[in-house]
């Protein structure tokens, strides 16, 4: 008779470098043990650290079509999830959308990474200019988002990263939640890289390249800031347009490793962060390396900029907004004190002992239910 795990994760896919990829990292190292339920995994696309997980895939990834083009899959992925159970005490599902949806007689937590964008926002911004994409997400809006409501409240625990995201859970959701910030586990003192032909002294962005990050507005930006420079880190499906309108003081390095990173973010003068995010993590990144963030003030940025301590603020992701606030940015401005706040706050010693704080008392609750 097999015995089941103490502790699984559930992950919405692991196909790329992102928070939520770095966030499962520290979570296995509190639990290397716990095995991984995802609907596709790509060990080239994302963190190295994770190749030595015991990673579980759905289904749907052994459809080629979908394995190639996940995102035509986002309409599907609730069939899949919800015919999963998974065995264990405490299943714990960093969900962006989908995760919450599978089955398990254990006990369920929800740490939502962000709601699903295809439901919760405007169309466009996950569809991008797309007629025929923002068709086909209208098609199964009504019916997902019924989906999407019972999978969330059948959590017996919801966590999220900060304030912000747990305003937001409760009104649409109505269920309150337990704050647990994310960790940091980027450290700043590893192998370093230079990109190619690129000086010190630049903004940096670093993000994937979709709508909703806004980085089409940063790149107008810089065509207001003739005399300074940007560096993109990322990739993504608006890639192409934004090479194609950006001006001559704006280089793309494509996606960036750890070792290039570090280098980045230790020879930027500022990050710039113009999206609507849950929680900001690449702020978080930035102040490891003691450099500020000029950041929307919106969702969860506000959780982790403080201005004219951290960083700074601009109030649209319009270009106009964007070269203002980086005009004002002044590094004598920022102490080191403000950037060991942060760094302290999202240590990882801190998460890893959060999350088995959540996990200890889940299973306690799992051996007092009948």
């Amino acid at each position: 008779m097999s015995v089941s795990p103490p502790v699984a994760f559930v992950h919405d896919h692991l196909v790329q470098r992102g928070g939520s990829e770095r966030v499962l990292v520290s979570m296995l190292r509190a639990y290397p043990d716990a095995p991984v339920f995802t609907a596709f995994y790509r060990p080239e696309s994302t963190y190295p650290e994770l190749r030595e997980a015991d990673v579980r895939c759905l289904p749907v990834d052994c459809v080629p079509a979908l394995r190639r083009h996940h995102r035509a899959a986002f309409p599907a992925l609730p069939f899949f999830f919800s015919r999963q159970h998974v065995d264990a005490d405490v299943v714990i599902c960093n969900s962006s959308g989908w995760a919450q949806g599978v089955q398990s007689t254990g006990r369920k937590v929800v740490y939502f990474h962000a709601l699903a964008r295809w439901l919760h926002t405007p169309l466009r911004d996950v569809a991008g200019r797309s007629v025929a994409r923002q068709a086909a997400i209208a098609v199964f809006r009504r019916a997902l988002l019924r989906w999407d409501r019972r999978t969330v409240l059948s959590a017996d625990r919801h966590l999220v990263a900060g304030l912000a995201m747990r305003t937001r859970v409760h009104d649409v959701y109505g269920v309150d939640t337990d704050v647990l910030p994310p960790p940091v586990s980027f450290r700043p003192d590893g192998p370093k890289v230079a990109a190619d032909g690129v000086a010190p002294g630049f903004f940096l962005c670093a993000a994937r390249l979709v709508p909703y990050k806004n980085i089409d507005a940063v790149v107008a930006a810089f065509a207001r800031l003739p005399d300074e420079r940007l560096v993109v880190a990322g990739e993504g499906p608006d890639g192409r347009r934004l090479r194609d309108v950006a001006p001559p003081n704006v280089r793309f390095v494509g996606d960036a490793d750890d070792v290039e990173l570090r280098w980045l973010y230790a020879n930027c003068r500022a990050l710039i962060c113009a999206g609507f995010e849950p929680y900001g993590i690449t702020p978080i990144e930035a102040a490891a390396f003691c450099r500020p963030t000029v950041a929307l003030r919106e969702g969860g940025l506000v959780d982790v900029v403080v201005e004219g301590q951290t960083g700074e603020f601009f109030e649209r992701p319009d270009p106009q907004a964007i070269a203002d606030a980086a005009r004002r940015l002044d590094a004598g401005r920022y102490d080191t004190a403000g950037f060991q706040r942060v760094r302290d706050r999202h240590s990882e010693t801190t998460f890893i002992a959060g999350l088995r704080s959540i996990v200890d008392q889940e299973l306690d609750r799992k051996r007092l239910t009948p």
